[in-house]
């Protein structure tokens, strides 16, 4: 069960390189934290309750409920649709996507310590470089912010290689994770309702843009 969610992960990190909608980016985005819910519970179920349901908490209502609500409310509110092309055509950003893929397998194998999981560890790697091609090849602000999110979830997995010997990294990755899921957010939000308000219609373009 553990491998099926990590496959599917795989899968959302390929698919989310080349949606073109900005609707998708926040469903693919509530997917990814319900399958970093249930391989939490899975990779951490011998760890106290009283950590395991911090972290399950933390992964159901934050990644999984909260900011794709979030998400949503800023598509409503900017009424952005589709990516705007940057020059980089869907099968580009797949096949960066699959270099990154290869790339992430290969260091995996020349690390490979037996103190660390390293599937867990040649996934994270792989969100990472997924959500840095995001912010790379796509211009609009929106897209940075999901790519932002994907190379959060990343950290989530990374500390997820070592959870089990070291509980207390996945604690402080979470806090981590939170306060700059919150921080980013906040200022895009700020950002948005600011533009959404003023009456210079040029302002809002660019800021979809």
């Amino acid at each position: 069960m553990l491998l099926t969610l990590i496959i599917l992960y795989i899968i959302s990190l390929i698919y989310i390189s080349i949606v073109e909608r900005f609707r998708n980016y926040a469903s693919i985005i509530a997917i990814q934290g319900w399958i970093l819910l249930g391989i939490a519970l899975l990779r951490l179920h011998s760890l106290d309750w009283v950590e395991l349901s911090f972290i399950v908490i933390e992964t159901l209502v934050f990644k999984a409920l909260i900011v794709p609500a979030i998400l949503t409310r800023v598509i409503n509110q900017t009424r952005i649709n589709r990516i705007r092309t940057s020059g980089t055509s869907q099968f580009n950003s797949l096949m960066l996507s699959v270099v990154a893929l290869i790339i992430s397998a290969i260091m995996t194998y020349y690390i490979a310590d037996s103190s660390i999981n390293m599937v867990f560890f040649g996934v994270a790697l792989y969100a990472m470089l997924s959500g840095l091609i995001l912010i790379v090849l796509r211009s609009r602000i929106f897209t940075h912010m999901v790519g932002f999110l994907v190379i959060e979830n990343g950290v989530f997995l990374f500390s997820m290689a070592i959870g089990v010997e070291m509980p207390m990294l996945i604690n402080a990755a979470i806090m981590l994770d939170i306060l700059m899921s919150v921080l980013m957010l906040g200022m895009f939000m700020t950002k948005v309702d600011h533009k959404i308000h003023t009456d210079d219609s040029d302002s809002l373009t660019r800021v979809k843009d």
